[in-house]
């Protein structure tokens, strides 16, 4: 595993990437990135069936017939491509990062 062919003739060692401080980092921001976006996403998802179950909040008419669950409902529609439109954003600023630990490495900042 820790010899892996990248291109012609490199060799990238990834354990010696896993090691750099550089790489910790990104980690640590991607994985601190996923879990708010987990915990908003599964907040506002479950609170539909809260609020719908246990509240007459959102039974109240909002506009005519139609309540405030539809509204919440369609936000929920809203939220998940806004949250898909904004992973994509952060996904391509940290393959960048990605590519600039390579080159880190590859220039000889990791290596042992």
């Amino acid at each position: 595993m820790a010899n892996n062919k990248a291109n012609k003739d490199v060799v990238i060692d990834y354990d010696v990437i896993a090691n750099q401080e550089s790489f910790k980092a990104l980690v640590r921001r991607k994985n601190s990135f996923l879990w708010s976006m987990t915990v908003v996403f599964l907040a506002a998802y479950m609170l539909l069936p809260i609020l719908t179950s246990y509240t007459t909040v959102l039974h109240q008419k909002a506009l005519g017939e139609i309540t405030w669950v539809w509204f919440y409902a369609a936000g929920l529609f809203i939220m998940t491509w806004g949250l898909c439109h904004l992973y994509v954003a952060k996904a391509n600023s940290f393959d960048k990062e990605a590519k600039a630990i390579i080159a880190e490495y590859e220039n000889g900042g990791g290596r042992r």
